[in-house]
């Protein structure tokens, strides 16, 4: 397990194969706006807000872990369809800070993330390699919980990836709210025997379970002193 671990979370995302998206610029500007929420929703876990850097990429300077994973989730499930690559660094960040643009700021913690988002790129082509969008690299610690980490990501993409539209309605409803099944079958107007059966053939619980595994781990790192 990684023990308390002091250092910052960098977060860096791409939309994959964006050049081929037909309405570009409408995913754009949702991607403006889905991190313009983030930035408001998580602000007490934020050292640098989340920009787009780049048109079809953003990044994000977090002083714990504890919401990682939530925050990755809200992106996904607000951008989908569009499919987003994560590169998550656990590092120091050596240059000044600006809390209003994640721009400049430099060191080990975005020098991960940016492995792993090439590492991400680089699987892609692989036919013999884990499909994952998400990866996580840390710049001194426990290499082996790391890669433990990974293998879970990479389980937990297995089932996202084989999740059929209502299946992913109801998962995401129920992460999202983390509701009860009765009101979250009221919210999709469906009746909750019906519900139930799209969370056990999605694998819903199977894939809480790893998600919550994730985020405990992760809580366990804070930038402490900022």
């Amino acid at each position: 397990m990684i023990p308390y671990l002091d250092a910052y979370i960098a977060i860096i995302g791409d939309i994959r194969n964006s050049k081929k998206i037909k309405n570009r610029e409408d995913v754009q500007l949702k991607l403006k706006n889905t991190l313009q929420n983030i930035n408001n929703k998580y602000q007490q876990d934020i050292a640098s807000k989340f920009t787009i850097t780049l048109g079809d990429e953003f990044q994000g300077l977090l002083i714990n872990g504890k919401n990682v994973m939530a925050i990755i989730t809200e992106i996904e499930r607000k951008m989908y369809p569009a499919k987003i690559r994560f590169g998550i660094g656990i590092g120091d960040i050596i240059t000044d800070i600006n809390p209003e643009l994640s721009i400049g700021a430099d060191g080990p913690a975005y020098y991960k993330a940016r492995q792993a988002i090439d590492f991400l790129r680089q699987n892609e082509r692989k036919k013999q390699a884990g499909k994952t969008d998400i990866r996580v690299e840390i710049d001194d610690g426990d290499n082996i919980c790391i890669e433990l980490i990974n293998t879970v990501i990479s389980l937990m993409a297995v089932i996202r990836n084989s999740w059929t539209d209502r299946q992913r309605e109801a998962i995401w409803d129920m992460l999202e709210y983390n509701d009860t099944q009765s009101n979250a079958a009221k919210r999709l107007g469906i009746e909750q025997s019906s519900f139930q059966k799209r969370l056990d053939s999605g694998n819903y619980y199977t894939y809480r379970e790893a998600l919550y595994t994730v985020e405990k781990i992760l809580s366990k790192i804070r930038r402490y002193n900022v």
